[in-house]
C-alpha cells in the first residue's frame, strides 16, 4: 500500500538525484523544535510507515506529549536493520529452523519463513582468553575459539545461506557495537518504496543491550531481547508506549586527568539514583559540543546500566567527524549533514526542547573515578577502592607471603564500552609506555589482557608506536571480541587459584568493561571495579586492589624510587598528538575486510538446505519445544507453588549464565554423560542452541540466594509437596507431572544486565507461568512476554522479604485471557500453608496491546507461526491453552 499521499512530501537531492523525505519543518513549523530529538525521530518514523487513523493518531498523541512530558499513547515503530551477536542470533536462528520445521508438519513450504528486513550477526562473545601476555595470543585464542564452536559456527553459516537477509560477519571482525559505529551504521540512508526512492534517518533495534553506543553517533537505536527482535524481523512493528524522556544538560569541558569512562560512570550513577528504567535518555546543553563522537559513544553504550532505552546524542559536527576519521565517503557525510539540518533533527547547542525531567552535569565537575565493587552504579573517587574494600571486613585464615589480600587477578581492557574510543586506548598505551621507561612489571598473579572491539586498533596503536609499549607490561592484544566483559576470561593464574583454596586471599577484578556483578567476568571472582583503560594498566601494575592511587606510588623500582600515578599519566595533549599519529581512516575499511577474509571461518562446511539437519546426538543444537505449534498461553486462574523465592538486582547472569561451565556441575554431568570433555566444556553461552543444556543452566548461579530455603546448593530448590531438595529443573519437571503450576517471586529491578532470552526460555521450560516482582528490568520484561510469561508487579510496599513465604504456601492469579491489557490488574491471593489468605492488587507489567496479544498467544513464536500458517492456507488456527 503506497502511504505517501496523504501528507506533503519534500525533496533532498542525493548524489544528482531528487529523493523524497518527511519534511517535518513544513508540516509543523516550531512546535517540532519543541520535541525532543529522539521523539521527532520517532515522529519521522510513524509517518512515513503508517497511514490513515493510525497515523493520525499517532502524530496527534506525540504533540500531545509536550503538555506534560508522558504519554500512554502506543506507537509503532519500524526500524531498518537488525543487529545480532553470535549468542543472542544462535538461539533465535534456532528458533526459525525450528519454526521451519513446525510449518512443514502443518503442511506449508517452510522455505517461505524468511526475515523481512536486514539482519547482521556478529561473532564477537565466544572468544576466551586462554592465552595472554604474549604477541601471538590473537592466533591461538581464534584457534580455541573455532575448534570449541565450529559445530554452532556451521550452524550459523547454513542460517546465512538458507535465510534471505542474514549475514554472518566471521569472528576476529571485532565487537557488533564496534562493527555498528564503524562499518554499518550510516546516519542517513536511503530506502525505495513503491518506486520512490526516500532519505530517511538510520534506525535500528539489536539484540544485545548495548545497542544504544550507536547513539553516540546519532542514530537512534536500543536494545530488545531476541525475542522482540523476531517479532520485527517477520513483519510486526515495535509497538512502544511513548517514552518518557529524560534530558541530561552537560555544561562545561572535562577537566585535565577526567576521560569518557568517568563521565559515563557519573552520569550512570546520577540516572541510576534518579531511576530512568525504560526511559529514553537524550543529552543537550553547550557541553555535549566539547565532547568528540568517541566520547559520547562510552556514555551512550553505558544506558542500560543507567537503565535506559537510549542514551541519544544527536547529529553535529563531531558526527560528521567520526564519519570521516572512519573512512565514510565525502557524499555520504554530506547527505547526512544536509538531510539532518533540513527535517530539523540537526543539534542546536543552545536549544531547550521539553522533557519530562532534565539533570544537569557539570563536565568540569567531572574527576577520575572507578565504580563496584559489584554493581556499575556504586561510584567511587578512584582513591576509595581501599576503603570499600576494607567494609567488607574479609580476614584471611593465613596471609599470603606473596599476595596482598585483595589481589588485582584480572585486569582487562576490554569491551566495546572504552576500547572502541581510540582515544582512549591511546591513553592507556602511554601509560604503559611511561611504566616500561622506568622498568615497571605487571605482578605475576595478575592476568593482563587487551581485547580492542576493532581489529584497526591494532594498526593505530602500532602506527603510534605503543603496541611494543603495551606488550611490554603484558597487555598483548588477545584477540577482537567481548573477551572477559562477558565472563570469557578463561582460567585464573594457577597461584590466585591456589591462595584461594586456601582463603588467603580474596581476589578483585579491575576491568574497563560495563558490568561488575558477582561472577560477571568470572565465576569464582565476586569483586570488580570498572574504571578506564589507562587505569586498568595503572592498577595492574600496582597488583593491588586496596592501593590508594592518590597517594600511594603504583610502584617502588629496584632503586628503591617510587612511582606514582602522576608519573605514569599521560596529558591531553600527548594523548592528542598520538591519536593524530595512529590515525588513518583508511584503516577501518582496510582491517575489517581482512578480518572478514577469516580462512579458519571460510573452511567450515555448511549445508545449504530449507531445513537445517538436526543431530540427535548434538550438544550444541536442539530442536526446542517451544517452537512448536502445539505451545500455547499460559494465562487463566491457577493456584501455584512458588518454584524460587529470590531477592534485589537478580540479573540475567544470576537466571542464564554465560561464563565458562564448571567441570564439578550437574550441567557438567549432563554433558559428559553424552561424551563431551569435562575439562573443555566451553562456556554456558555456547551451548544456547541446547535448551536441555540451558534449562539445566538457568539460575545456575553461586551468589543467587534461594529465600525459599536458604543455604541450598547451586541451582536447587525445594519441592514443598516432598520436602525434598533438589535440582531446579527436578523439582520443575515434579511439579509439572502432578500438574502443579509455578511461579517465581523477585525483589527489584529483576533481570537486569544483558538482554539474554535465555533467561526468559529456561523459566517457560521451567513451566513458570509468572513472575511477580518489586521491579523488572525493561529487556528481560519484554523477554518474558516473548515467551509468554506475565510479569506482575507487586503493590506498593510489598517485597519477598514482605511477603515472607514458607514451604506450604501458594499463590493464587487470576489472569483471565480476555481482561489482559496493559498495565491491568490482577487478582493475586496468598493461600498460606495454615489457610490464612492474603489478597494483593498487582499491576500486569505490560506497555502495550501487541504485548497483551502475544500473552494470548502464548509468546512470540506461536504467534509467528499463527501468522505464517495463516497467509499460506487461509486459516487460523488457535494455539492451545496450558492447563
Amino acid at each position: 500500500m503506497n502511504r505517501t499521499q496523504d501528507f506533503p512530501v519534500g525533496h533532498l537531492d542525493i548524489d544528482g538525484t531528487s529523493a523524497a523525505l518527511v519534511d517535518m519543518p513544513a508540516l509543523f513549523g516550531d512546535e517540532l523544535h519543541r520535541l525532543p530529538v529522539v521523539l521527532r525521530l520517532l515522529l519521522e518514523n510513524v509517518i512515513r510507515n503508517t497511514g490513515g487513523a493510525e497515523r493520525t493518531a499517532a502524530v496527534a498523541a506525540l504533540f500531545g506529549w509536550l503538555e506534560r512530558g508522558t504519554s500512554d499513547a502506543e506507537i509503532a515503530f519500524q526500524p531498518g536493520r537488525v543487529l545480532m551477536h553470535d549468542t543472542t542470533s544462535t538461539p533465535a536462528l534456532v528458533d526459525i529452523a525450528a519454526m521451519r520445521n513446525a510449518l512443514e508438519e502443518a503442511g506449508v513450504d517452510p522455505s517461505v519463513l524468511n526475515p523481512g528486513l536486514p539482519v547482521e550477526v556478529s561473532v564477537d562473545h565466544s572468544l576466551a582468553v586462554e592465552a595472554y601476555a604474549r604477541p601471538d595470543a590473537p592466533e591461538l585464542n581464534l584457534s580455541h575459539e573455532i575448534r570449541r564452536n565450529e559445530e554452532r559456527y556451521r550452524f550459523l553459516k547454513w542460517a546465512s545461506k538458507s535465510l534471505r537477509g542474514v549475514n554472518v560477519n566471521p569472528p576476529g571482525t571485532g565487537i557488533m557495537h564496534t562493527i555498528n559505529l564503524e562499518q554499518l551504521a550510516t546516519v542517513v540512508t536511503t530506502q525505495e518504496r513503491d518506486g520512490v526512492l526516500w532519505v530517511v534517518p538510520d534506525m535500528m533495534i539489536g539484540t544485545d543491550s548495548h545497542t544504544p553506543m550507536v547513539n553516540g553517533i546519532g542514530v537512534l537505536g536500543w536494545g530488545v531481547g531476541g525475542l522482540e527482535a523476531q517479532t520485527v524481523m517477520f513483519g510486526m512493528p515495535t509497538m512502544l508506549r511513548i517514552p518518557e524522556v529524560v534530558g541530561v544538560r552537560l555544561t562545561g569541558a572535562l577537566k585535565p586527568g577526567a576521560l569518557a569512562t568517568d563521565l559515563a560512570l557519573t552520569v550512570t550513577q546520577r540516572l541510576r539514583d534518579i531511576g530512568v528504567s525504560g526511559e529514553f535518555v537524550e543529552f543537550f546543553g553547550p557541553g555535549v559540543s566539547t565532547l568528540s563522537a568517541g566520547e559520547r559513544s562510552v556514555v551512550a553504550n553505558m544506558a542500560p546500566e543507567y537503565g535506559a532505552t537510549t542514551g541519544y546524542f544527536p547529529i553535529d559536527e563531531q558526527t560528521l567527524d567520526y564519519l570521516k576519521s572512519t573512512g565514510r565517503s565525502a557524499k555520504a557525510i554530506a547527505r547526512v549533514e544536509a538531510y539532518a539540518r533540513r527535517v530539523g533533527i540537526w543539534f542546536e547547542p543552545g536549544a531547550e526542547p521539553r522533557y519530562s525531567r532534565t539533570i544537569d552535569v557539570d563536565l568540569s565537575a567531572v574527576g577520575m573515578h572507578i565504580a563496584g565493587p559489584r554493581r556499575p552504579q556504586d561510584l567511587l573517587d578512584y582513591s576509595h577502592a581501599r576503603e570499600t574494600l576494607a567494609a567488607l571486613n574479609f580476614t584471611p585464615k593465613a596471609a599470603d607471603k606473596d599476595m596482598p589480600r585483595f589481589p588485582v587477578a584480572i585486569a582487562a581492557i576490554t569491551s566495546c564500552t572504552n576500547t572502541s574510543d581510540p582515544a582512549l586506548l591511546i591513553a592507556a598505551g602511554l601509560v604503559a609506555r611511561k611504566a616500561r621507561r622506568l622498568g615497571l612489571k605487571v605482578p605475576h598473579w595478575v592476568k593482563t589482557s587487551l581485547g580492542p572491539g576493532s581489529p584497526a586498533a591494532a594498526d593505530y596503536l602500532a602506527r603510534a608506536g605503543l603496541t611494543d609499549d603495551l606488550s611490554a607490561v603484558g597487555f598483548d592484544i588477545v584477540g577482537f571480541g567481548c573477551t572477559t566483559c562477558i565472563g570469557n576470561s578463561g582460567q585464573l593464574p594457577e597461584v590466585i587459584r591456589n591462595a584461594m583454596a586456601a582463603a588467603s586471599i580474596h581476589p578483585v577484578a579491575a576491568l574497563s568493561g560495563n558490568r561488575n556483578f558477582p561472577g560477571r567476568v568470572h565465576p569464582d571472582l565476586d569483586l570488580g571495579f570498572l574504571m578506564s583503560p589507562p587505569l586498568v594498566i595503572a592498577f595492574a601494575l600496582a597488583g593491588d586492589a586496596e592501593r590508594d592511587l592518590s597517594r600511594e606510588p603504583v610502584q617502588t623500582t629496584h632503586e628503591g624510587k617510587a612511582i606514582f600515578l602522576k608519573d605514569l599519566w599521560p596529558t591531553r595533549e600527548e594523548v592528542a598528538a598520538h591519536l593524530a599519529l595512529g590515525a588513518d581512516p583508511a584503516d577501518f575499511g582496510r582491517a575489517f575486510r581482512i578480518a572478514t577474509r577469516n580462512p579458519a571461518w571460510h573452511a567450515l562446511p555448511a549445508p545449504d538446505t530449507p531445513l537445517f539437519p538436526w543431530d540427535p546426538k548434538s550438544t550444541a543444537l536442539r530442536r526446542p519445544p517451544f517452537a512448536s505449534t502445539t505451545e500455547g498461553s499460559q494465562l487463566g486462574r491457577y493456584s501455584a507453588y512458588p518454584l524460587l523465592v529470590v531477592g534485589d538486582d537478580i540479573t540475567t547472569d544470576h537466571i542464564s549464565p554465560a561464563s565458562a561451565i564448571p567441570p564439578d556441575s550437574l550441567v557438567a554431568d549432563f554433558l559428559v554423560a553424552r561424551g563431551d570433555d569435562r575439562h573443555d566444556l566451553n562456556v554456558f553461552a555456547s551451548r544456547r542452541g541446547n535448551w536441555e543444556v540451558m534449562m539445566r543452566a538457568a539460575f545456575h548461579s553461586k551468589s543467587l540466594v534461594n529465600l525459599l530455603r536458604p543455604g541450598m546448593p547451586v541451582a536447587h530448590t525445594l519441592h514443598v509437596p516432598s520436602g525434598d531438595v533438589q535440582p531446579i529443573w527436578d523439582v520443575a519437571q515434579r511439579y509439572r507431572d502432578a500438574g502443579d503450576p509455578v511461579v517465581l517471586v523477585a525483589g527489584e529491578r529483576y533481570g537486569t544486565g544483558s538482554s539474554r532470552d535465555w533467561a526468559a526460555k529456561g523459566q517457560r521450560l521451567l513451566g513458570i507461568r509468572a513472575v511477580l516482582a518489586v521491579s523488572f528490568e525493561r529487556i528481560h520484561r519484554s523477554n518474558l512476554i516473548g515467551m509468554g510469561i506475565l510479569p506482575l508487579r507487586l503493590p506498593e510496599c510489598v517485597t519477598p522479604q514482605t511477603l515472607a513465604l514458607k514451604p506450604g504456601d501458594r499463590i493464587e492469579i487470576d489472569a483471565n485471557a480476555a481482561r489482559i491489557a496493559p498495565r491491568c490488574e490482577i487478582s493475586v491471593r496468598v493461600i498460606r500453608a495454615d489457610g490464612r489468605v492474603e489478597p494483593l492488587r498487582a499491576i500486569a507489567a505490560i506497555e502495550t496491546q501487541l504485548e497483551a496479544a502475544l500473552l494470548r498467544d502464548g509468546g512470540v513464536i506461536p504467534s509467528i507461526l499463527k501468522k505464517t500458517i495463516a497467509e499460506q492456507t487461509g486459516s487460523t488456527p488457535q494455539a492451545p491453552t496450558v492447563a
